[in-house]
């Protein structure tokens, strides 16, 4: 660091916190460490007593903790995000939308690999709302050579490292499924669940039937459904192995394409997804969800509400993270399963 006349010092930066004290009004920093003087700085630091200032020297290749996080915050923006103004070197993107957050792990590695730099997110497929923090970057030093940033660059290969994906569907069919509902013995607690949560991503439930037991019966309501304009099919109830509940079948028999049927998810192992060649989604969903805080359905559901197709991959990874930890209260999102 350099000690210069604070006349001279625009666009030179401070090495020190500046604290400024206005009797009975005001005291703290007006300028902070890593702040880069401008025109309008000098009479206000000339009026706090500041006649000579300590700055860094500027070097050739080195840059500003601002400019770095800038940089990195370019690494990551996507569509439907926004930043917030630089402060002490960091720098946050928020949604601009609701939808489904995702992250490329892999390349987001490559980044923070490179020392003396920094970008942390939130997890990846996980539903946000507008105005949701997705990440914040900076860099560790006041100034960085500026080769760890092209190296984080090329680290990144020119695509955002953060992507948001909008909710796009919005009608669904719901099937309701078993002989006590069907026959008004009990009342069905399982729709009303169902219907919320679609709710909570923008989708509406245009379509409901309830149908007896029966492998032919529940076939024939996904044919019904299926012809309907929807896009997005849901089967509740009859998912277990018991001899009598045939909804897996069913949806097997109505020539969907299964992605799975069994997932490495507690609550929720019984759950099945499948594609018709219209790419519509049909879901089979386990009794845990008429009663959890937080099962599978609520790991697919923001997924399939953006458009994202599942693969059977993207079920072997919720292994690690999918067992739900049962708490008093239920806390999802702000825990750890599915993550």
């Amino acid at each position: 660091m350099k000690l210069i006349r604070t006349q001279n010092a625009v666009g030179h930066v401070l090495c020190h916190d500046m604290t400024q004290i206005i009797p009975e009004q005001y005291k703290d920093a007006r300028f902070r460490k890593g702040h880069i003087v401008t025109e309008e700085d000098v009479p206000v630091l000339l009026a706090m007593g500041k006649e000579n200032l300590y700055v860094w020297e500027k070097a050739e290749g080195m840059l500003h903790e601002n400019e770095a996080a800038e940089r990195l915050a370019a690494l990551c923006r996507g569509a439907h995000m926004t930043t917030t103004p630089v402060k002490e070197g960091k720098i946050e993107l928020k949604a601009t939308a609701d939808g489904l957050f995702r992250v490329d792990s892999a390349r987001l590695r490559a980044v923070n690999a490179i020392d003396e730099l920094m970008i942390a997110t939130r997890h990846g497929n996980t539903p946000v709302r507008a105005g949701d923090k997705l990440c914040g970057t900076r860099c560790i030093p006041l100034v960085i050579d500026e080769a760890k940033l092209i190296a984080a660059e090329q680290a990144a290969g020119g695509a955002p490292i953060l992507e948001l994906l909008p909710y796009k569907l919005k009608r669904a069919a719901v099937i309701t499924t078993g002989s006590e509902v069907f026959h008004g013995r009990i009342t069905d607690s399982f729709t009303p669940v169902v219907e919320r949560k679609l709710n909570s991503y923008g989708i509406e439930m245009t379509a409901h039937i309830t149908v007896d037991d029966g492998l032919e019966n529940i076939r024939t309501a996904i044919d019904e459904m299926h012809r309907r304009d929807v896009e997005l099919i849901l089967c509740t109830g009859g998912m277990s192995v018991d001899p009598d509940d045939n909804t897996p079948g069913a949806i097997k028999r109505s020539g969907a394409r299964i992605v799975t049927y069994g997932a490495p998810v507690l609550p929720g192992a019984m759950f099945l997804l499948g594609y018709f060649d219209d790419g519509v989604p049909i879901m089979g969903l386990p009794g845990c969800v008429m009663y959890a805080g937080a099962t599978i359905f609520d790991l697919v559901l923001p997924r399939i509400a953006a458009g994202v197709e599942m693969a059977r991959d993207d079920f072997v990874d919720m292994g690690e993270g999918g067992l739900c930890l049962g708490c008093g209260a239920c806390h999802y999102p702000i825990c750890p399963f599915g993550k």
